[in-house]
């Protein structure tokens, strides 16, 4: 029996845990999100309805955009205004960028999904004055130059930005800088990102590449004063060789073990660099911002490598779970995260085929942890759930949110708690299991893996139910 009580300290996870990410990558843009105004594909102002419609479903708080290592080769001039200039995507396969969709397309996407934007802006290639004129254009409401140019593309009051990322992994894609000379160039930039209109631009600095810990050393150090949050990126692969990290399906049992022991080294990536980040601010004003983490796998057979495409299992769901709970458990730090991706890239909530759409079971866990938005976690004991448990459990007044996970492949896990009084209603009980560790949608069949009621007894305060074999569940009550 698990006995739930608030918290003496309460402390709120941030809907901007479960932000997503959409790169200048593969099919993420277009195709996923973008297919024009002309296209026969249902879309409202080049932007496709039934991706909208499901993002907006699980209630996507913010998007990061538009990269990724494509952010320090981004010119945004070349993406506004009626002639735009194409480019070629060196990072993601060498294609060529033809900029339909800039920054007006973007804020109409973020405007589609009633989310919060969240821009990274060019450190590695672009200069001070190119950062300056961006949040100029976006976000100024007088005569000046820039905001004259975005009226006469059609926009004429400002936008709301609410964050801008200075430079995306300075330590590598961005520029390969040394964490001193990046920190330097941060009180530089940042600087130039003006308040222009009433609410200010919050600003994030790059952070740390996984356990590199001098980078966040030498940042919150030097620059910890002029930043609001400090990135942190670490992705999960079912091997520590990047060369053959393996199939997102087809996977055995070690493949399973594997991936979520390399996912779960997620806690002590945040604690190690939160314990960093507390002594030079131990108020903790600058938030730990995760704004890339996932799976990644080798991509799927005949296509293009440097797309990152690749499907999406149980697996992903399980390691989507085990990390969102790992971020409440440190949501006093964490504020914000971004999963990497939201259409047809890497761990992505949705995938396309032309006109055809299919969620994925990651898509359906974010759906079971939207009840846990800017709610009041509710901390639980280490291990309350035993050795297969992931356990996350939160309050809104009256309103108690359990989500639970199941990582074994082979043994039911019965789940029993005591809430401090009696269940009035019982307002969600839903399950995400499978077949197999390795089920996932097709768009043959695209409700193999799918949400599904979950039998839930109530007996006063008790709330107790049994999860399948690596099956993720959120029961929510009202207490009476």
């Amino acid at each position: 029996m698990i006995r739930l009580a608030p918290a003496d300290t309460p402390v709120t996870l941030d809907r901007r845990i479960q932000g997503q990410f959409a790169e200048h990558l593969g099919r993420c843009i277009y195709e996923g999100i973008w297919v024009g105004r002309d296209s026969e594909i249902a879309n409202k102002n080049g932007i496709r309805t039934d991706v909208v419609q499901a993002l907006r479903h699980i209630q996507v708080p913010l998007v990061r955009w538009p990269g990724g290592c494509f952010a320090d080769e981004y010119h945004w001039l070349k993406g506004v205004g009626p002639e735009r200039q194409p480019m070629v995507n060196t990072h993601w396969g060498g294609v060529v960028e033809p900029n339909e969709f800039g920054t007006h397309e973007y804020f109409d996407l973020v405007n589609q999904l009633d989310a919060e934007a969240y821009i990274c802006g060019n450190v590695g290639s672009g200069t001070v004055a190119e950062m300056h004129d961006w949040v100029e254009y976006m976000t100024l409401d007088s005569t000046a130059p820039m905001a004259e140019l975005r009226k006469h593309h059609g926009r004429e009051q400002p936008w709301k930005l609410e964050w801008f990322g200075v430079g995306n992994e300075s330590w590598g894609c961005g520029g390969n800088m040394l964490p001193l000379h990046y920190a330097n160039l941060y009180r530089q930039y940042q600087t130039y990102v003006r308040q222009y209109g009433p609410e200010r631009v919050a600003r994030i600095a790059c952070g740390p590449n996984a356990e590199d810990y001098e980078w966040t050393e030498v940042l919150m150090a030097r620059a910890g004063g002029h930043m609001d949050g400090l990135s942190l990126h670490y992705y999960t692969l079912p091997t520590t060789d990047w060369s053959a990290k393996g199939a997102a399906t087809g996977f055995d049992e070690y493949g399973w073990h594997e991936t979520l022991r390399q996912t779960r080294r997620m806690d002590e990536l945040v604690t190690a660099h939160s314990r960093i980040m507390d002594r030079h601010d131990p108020h903790k004003r600058v938030a730990l911002v995760i704004d890339e983490w996932g799976t990644w796998y080798d991509v799927e057979e005949g296509t293009n490598p440097g797309f990152l495409y690749q499907q999406n299992t149980q697996r992903d769901a399980m390691v989507a779970a085990i990390n969102l709970n790992i971020f409440h458990r440190h949501a006093d730090r964490v504020r914000m995260t971004n999963i990497a991706q939201m259409v047809n890239v890497l761990q992505s909530m949705i995938l396309t085929d032309g006109a055809s759409m299919i969620t994925t079971p990651t898509y359906h866990v974010f759906d079971l942890y939207r009840d846990h938005q800017d709610a009041e976690y509710v901390p639980t004991p280490a291990g309350a759930l035993g050795p297969d448990g992931e356990l996350t459990v939160s309050r809104k007044g009256d309103d108690w949110t359990i989500s639970a996970a199941n990582t074994s492949l082979e043994r039911e896990l019965p789940a029993e708690f005591e809430l401090p009084r009696g269940v009035g209603e019982l307002l969600r009980a839903q399950l995400l299991g499978s077949d197999a560790p390795d089920s996932h949608n097709t768009f043959d069949q695209p409700d193999a893996v799918s949400l599904a009621d979950l039998a839930v007894r109530v007996d006063g305060g008790r709330v107790s139910f049994t999860l399948p074999p690596h099956a993720v569940a959120t029961v929510r009550v009202r207490l009476g």
